[in-house]
């Protein structure tokens, strides 16, 4: 069963869908509907659906400054609106599908199609990604792995640097002047480094404890080999003195 999320700012339009979806097919259900797009970020953020149907004119959030801030996309979105000059943006935002109001029957007939054939390829994709996963992390003590841009990255973690929080975001930034953003908190990264080289010496930075090239107790913060310099919180000072 395809568990399916509609988010539109007009509520005739979602019991629209919604009775369009429950009476067209018996592969779909609407599990949670939206008239206000902040809620619909909020648990969005927290959970997973097969779908997502997306009207484009909202008045407090259009469709697409709603797709830019979620934090992430693991399921086929397909954009709802009564003009067609979105076709082109919609496609962009990687949108499986695009739906003109009032929504044609042969045409919902096509987007479920692509809905599962994408869920499908989602699948498939990610059992590859955990056997790679799964490989590097059996015989690869060395190597962390990263999820970005639709690419798995196995990184040395010799190669690391620092790495820095943006809020949901992290970036690791490597001694090869490359620099990794990731949809992941700090937290999480610091999860999934490990602990043995890495420690988390401030809020918002989690340092390589092999690459420090001073530490300037009287300033508190150390100076990385690459220059950076990166401040150590006073509630972490102690811990850090004991890891080093």
């Amino acid at each position: 069963m395809i568990k399916a999320v509609i988010v539109d700012d007009e509520p005739k339009a979602i019991q629209g869908l919604s009775w369009e979806l429950a009476n067209f097919s018996d592969d779909i259900e609407v599990i949670q509907t939206f008239s206000d797009p902040e809620n619909a970020l909020v648990y969005l953020g927290k959970n997973t659906p097969d779908c997502l149907f997306l009207d484009i004119q909202m008045p407090t959030m259009d469709g697409f400054q709603f797709l830019n801030k979620l934090s992430h996309t693991d399921f086929a979105i397909i954009i709802t609106t009564a003009y067609d000059e979105y076709a082109i943006k919609a496609l962009k935002h990687e949108a499986i599908d695009y739906l003109l109001k009032p929504i044609d029957s042969d045409d919902l007939e096509d987007t479920i199609k692509k809905i599962k054939k994408f869920n499908s390829r989602l699948i498939t994709s990610t059992k590859i990604e955990d056997v790679l996963i799964s490989f590097n992390e059996k015989f690869d003590k060395k190597k962390i792995t990263i999820n970005t841009d639709g690419k798995l990255i196995f990184l040395d973690i010799d190669d690391i640097l620092y790495v820095e929080s943006d809020g949901n975001y992290s970036t690791i930034v490597t001694n090869k002047q490359q620099n990794i953003v990731i949809t992941k908190k700090l937290k999480e990264v610091n999860a999934i480094l490990p602990e043995h080289y890495f420690f988390r010496i401030h809020n918002s930075f989690i340092i390589n404890l092999t690459k420090i090239k001073e530490f300037i107790k009287s300033e508190g913060y150390v100076i990385m080999e690459s220059n950076h310099k990166i401040p150590v919180a006073r509630q972490r000072k102690s811990d850090f003195l004991e890891k080093l």
